[in-house]
């Protein structure tokens, strides 16, 4: 499976009065790469669900807020 979390570097324009970005990053969400729902695929325990927010840990995708640190 490829990561989740992508990376692109903006155009910079010689003119641009803002203090330069390096690069910014996005994310891809799992379902994106499961193009049908395969046969005995893993399930997470009821509690663990719930936690996850999904049923199926192929389909979990940790979030982490970039504007307090992460988690």
């Amino acid at each position: 499976m490829e990561a989740q979390e992508r990376v692109y570097h903006p155009f910079r324009g010689p003119f641009d009065p803002c203090p330069p970005v390096p690069f910014k990053t996005y994310v891809v969400p799992p379902n994106q790469f499961i193009t049908f729902q395969p046969p005995n695929l893993p399930q997470f325990t009821l509690p663990e669900a719930l936690k996850a927010g999904t049923l199926w840990p192929a389909l979990f995708s940790p979030y982490e807020s970039k504007a307090k640190g992460g988690k």
